[in-house]
């Protein structure tokens, strides 16, 4: 049940029981902001984004980014992959794979997979030293599919993946990547955003199922990836697949991304739950083609005008210890919270 505007003074009294949920949106090349602001809010606030979330969620871009915070790196380290690996995973010289990507995937998987597994190695998703939720989408079995960490006794399986390879399945966008096999299963999965491009309901379900926290002590951070400017789509109103189809993709994607936001909002109250994803010029709305320079530029401007709030609504909690139930870092049983910058 919703929190009412009666029961604030309640609201997440007890510091102990708070739960914070740290929620990011795919978008491509573009988690190059989400990484780029998470950045700047480290470096005004001179502490670990990561020590105020006892959960992160990310789908696709967003998925990237999570995986890189379990693994240990910073988020300006982030930006550096992004804006190192950027050109090699998106070769499009002479734009001929615009060409192709009517009838085959725009690019293949050798540069994607190659960038990460230099950035994770062999390192194992149980090996987070956050908890982490991961959505993929299993095309064979036409069902949506969530690696986690293991952070709950019933989760006996996904921590033995590597990182690499959840990032992989999580990124597999229909039409830009191949579909990604689990190297041990041989699961066929693709990117997750088909159904979760905006995960901030998957952290609050999970936030609830598997950690026993109540809605009443949850607090949500949604970060997009920047979002087109549009004019109304009145283009759209009579118009047939021709017309449509260039744009059915991301009508979807933004329709699913507010629809989750402001069920999460709903559920956990409007002063708890928070969203950044600006308008941005067409040119930086491209998946495979934004300009880093000017994602970069944007996020230091919003990370400048965010911090303020997100010290006022995020930045008293510090998160509970995390020692994973399986995997080596359960076998240490120590406590893994980072202490950059």
């Amino acid at each position: 049940m919703r929190p009412r505007e009666g029961d604030a003074a309640d609201h997440i009294n007890d510091e102990t029981r708070r739960f914070q949920i740290l929620a990011l949106d795919g978008g491509g090349v573009r988690g190059i902001f989400t990484a780029a602001l998470l950045a700047g809010i480290e470096q005004d606030t001179g502490r670990s984004v990561l020590e105020h979330f006892d959960l992160v969620v990310g789908t696709s871009t967003g998925g990237i980014v999570a995986l890189g915070l379990g693994a240990g790196l910073t988020p300006q380290e982030i930006v550096e992959f992004y804006v190192t690996e950027n050109r090699r995973i998106f070769a499009n010289r002479m734009r001929w794979r615009m060409a192709r990507q009517p009838f085959a995937t725009k690019y293949g998987a050798t540069a994607l997979k190659a960038a990460l597994q230099r950035t994770f190695g062999e390192k194992l998703l149980g090996e987070s030293i956050v908890p982490l939720v991961i959505p993929s989408f299993n095309l064979g079995e036409n069902d949506v599919y969530l690696f986690k960490t293991p952070h709950h006794e019933r989760l006996k399986r996904d921590y033995r993946v590597p990182m690499w390879a959840v990032a992989m399945a999580t990124s597999a966008a229909p039409t830009y990547f191949p579909a990604f096999r689990l190297p041990d299963s041989h699961v066929r999965l693709i990117d997750g955003g088909v159904w979760a491009n905006n995960p901030a309901m998957v952290g609050v379900t999970e936030a609830i199922s598997m950690f026993d926290r109540a809605l009443t002590n949850l607090r949500v951070l949604s970060l997009g990836t920047t979002s087109e400017l549009k004019l109304g789509r009145s283009r759209l109103n009579s118009a047939g697949w021709l017309r449509w189809g260039p744009n059915a993709a991301n009508v979807l994607l933004d329709g699913q991304s507010a629809a989750a936001f402001k069920q999460a909002q709903h559920l956990v109250g409007v002063d708890y739950a928070r969203r950044l994803d600006p308008p941005a010029p067409k040119e930086l709305s491209s998946m495979d083609a934004a300009d880093a320079r000017e994602l970069i530029a944007m996020a230091a401007h919003h990370s400048r005008q965010f911090t303020p709030q997100f010290e006022a609504i995020f930045g008293s909690h510090v998160r509970s210890p995390y020692t994973p139930l399986r995997g080596p870092l359960a076998q240490e049983g120590a406590d893994h919270v980072p202490t950059h910058p």
